[in-house]
């Protein structure tokens, strides 16, 4: 992910907050340790923490840890000897190495083993490290940023996480704040994804978003934050056939569709109904009743909250509206 793909863009309290943080703690030679959601940046904080210190002009190297199995993990990280395993043909250096005298960002540092963790550890204490496959300790100067979405005090009281190795990290935590928290930077957002979408199609307007566009981007919980956003308002504009008018149409859920495919459980469920032993007499019927029955769950788990109620059943906030109002549901807004 680059800076211009998900900008480093708002104005909201939460947000300008972080980026002060960013800015106190960026220039201290100390392991930070960046905290949010799924979406919600972290990648570019490292990269705003890279370049705000006195490492700014030596290697920023990243890698994420859930996305390379334990065998390799380790090889990526240390480096490896020609021979230290099958295909290991040559020497390689690791990540720790080719980061020397600048930052190491680790994304999903939760799916380490505790294996790795150890020797993290050791490289945070001493600066020292061994090749896989070598008994030759080598010095590192490296800055290591960690990055996580899991609960990490958490996993450490369960065991699941090294408490020492926690605590060298967290010199300072920065907490990312997820979309919702951040209203007003939606629609900027928003604007910045759909004009460079705009430009990508070569078109040379953008005529905005319209009343209920806007509103419905306000108003959306934003699971998976400026991720989704990105995708959300792309979509929308690619979608848009007609430039010179504001875009209107919103769609959340690209899989939304009448001839969805339902898994095997679900369809179990939908069809045969919660006991799984008789089918019903009417159809029709019975799927209009257990649509109400749940849509009534759900507002009542969320305290007649229907944005929330909505989510929680993967619907939009219109679409529930639709079935409040199709069921004569008694509902608060």
């Amino acid at each position: 992910m680059t800076r211009d793909e998900q900008p480093l863009i708002g104005e909201s309290q939460s947000f300008l907050e972080v980026l002060d943080e960013v800015s106190r703690v960026a220039p201290l030679d100390r392991p930070v340790l960046v905290v949010g959601e799924r979406g919600t940046g972290k990648e570019l904080i490292a990269e705003r923490l890279h370049f705000l210190s006195g490492r700014w002009d030596r290697p920023l190297v990243k890698l994420n840890c859930g996305a390379i199995s334990e065998s390799l993990l380790e090889s990526e990280l240390f480096g490896h000897e020609a021979g230290a395993f099958t295909d290991a043909s040559r020497s390689r250096k690791g990540r720790f190495e080719l980061a020397d005298g600048g930052s190491l960002f680790l994304d999903e540092l939760a799916t380490t083993s505790m294996n790795i963790q150890e020797k993290l550890l050791r490289v945070i204490e001493y600066g020292q490290y061994e090749r896989l496959g070598s008994s030759t300790t080598r010095a590192v100067d490296v800055r290591l940023i960690g990055a996580t979405n899991v609960d990490l005090p958490g996993l450490a009281d369960a065991g699941k996480f090294r408490a020492d190795l926690l605590d060298r990290l967290a010199f300072d935590v920065i907490t990312l704040p997820p979309l919702r928290q951040r209203r007003e930077d939606i629609l900027p957002l928003a604007d910045h994804f759909a004009m460079r979408m705009t430009r990508e199609l070569g078109r040379e307007l953008f005529a905005g978003f319209s009343t209920n566009a806007r509103n419905l981007l306000l108003n959306h919980p934003w699971p998976g934050n400026i991720r989704q956003l990105k995708n959300v308002v792309e979509r929308a504009i690619y979608r848009h056939e007609d430039p010179d008018q504001p875009v209107s149409g919103i769609q959340f859920d690209p899989f939304e569709s009448p001839w969805r495919p339902l898994s095997d459980h679900t369809q179990s469920q939908t069809l045969i109904g919660a006991d799984n032993q008789t089918l019903p007499d009417d159809l029709r019927a019975h799927l209009d009743d257990c649509e109400k029955q749940l849509v009534m769950r759900a507002l009542a788990e969320h305290h007649g909250n229907q944005r929330e109620a909505a989510e929680r059943l993967g619907l939009s906030y219109d679409q529930l509206r639709g079935i409040i109002k199709k069921h004569k549901i008694k509902a608060r807004r």
